[in-house]
């Protein structure tokens, strides 16, 4: 498949490393913070990267809905736990998430392009 998704995904961890070099001080202190927030707590990782995924959708972020919707399927989520979570941010924001909810699906198509496609 050739796609937005799959493009970022490739592109991502070098794009990081640009980050650290040109702002090692922001790539610390992001980085730091993400692994705090992150980590299993009262919620799981999975919970957790369904949120973000959600807010990321909410936002109109492409890139926040291509890394956690990843991050929700490595943590062990469902293809109908993300859509339902997706669904939610959609609820909560509107025609702003609505229009970006492809983006999930390309995304989830693009990492699990079998793992649960049927209802």
């Amino acid at each position: 498949m050739s796609g937005s998704a799959e493009d970022f995904l490739a592109r991502w961890k070098g794009s990081i490393q640009k980050i650290r070099t040109a702002a090692p001080e922001i790539g610390r202190a992001f980085g730091g913070l993400h692994v705090a927030a992150m980590k299993p707590g009262s919620l799981a990782v999975r919970e957790k990267e369904l949120i973000a995924m959600a807010v990321g959708l909410a936002q109109g972020c492409t890139e926040c809905i291509y890394l956690h919707t990843e991050g929700a399927l490595k943590a062990g989520a469902t293809r109908e736990q993300v859509v339902e979570a997706a669904g939610v941010a959609v609820l909560m924001a509107g025609g702003p998430a609505f229009v970006h909810l492809p983006v999930v699906l390309e995304t989830l198509d693009h990492l699990k392009p079998e793992q649960d496609a049927q209802p």
